[in-house]
């Protein structure tokens, strides 16, 4: 079993910047593709982020230049640190860890919520 608990969420005015950090603990691996999603008030979740085992990293476009997702190994943790935020980036945001060769995400957060006033 993974845990994964996220942190760093609050409230920010617009322009403003964030960094969400994701810590996981119990049997975690580097080769776990870590990611971030989020969901907004009658919205579905949303994908936002990804890094995989190489370091690669994967954005929507609706944060990609914005967003930068990071990760310590040596900590066991992701990071998420947002710049630039605007209000339709209020939401839930989640971290994820996904198995490599699972096509689906195992692992959730309990998620930490990001409201962004204008």
């Amino acid at each position: 079993q993974v845990q994964l608990v996220e942190s760093g969420g609050g409230l920010v005015q617009a322009g403003e910047s964030l960094r969400l950090s994701c810590a996981a603990s119990g049997r975690t691996s580097s080769s776990y593709t870590m990611s971030w999603f989020r969901q907004a008030p009658g919205k579905e979740r949303e994908f936002i982020a990804r890094i995989i085992w190489s370091g690669n990293t994967y954005y929507a476009d609706s944060v990609k230049g914005r967003f930068t997702i990071s990760r310590d190994y040596a900590k066991n943790t992701v990071y998420l640190q947002m710049n630039s935020l605007n209000p339709e980036d209020t939401a839930v945001y989640y971290c994820a860890a996904r198995p490599m060769g699972h096509s689906a995400y195992d692992y959730w957060g309990q998620g930490t919520q990001v409201t962004v006033s204008s």
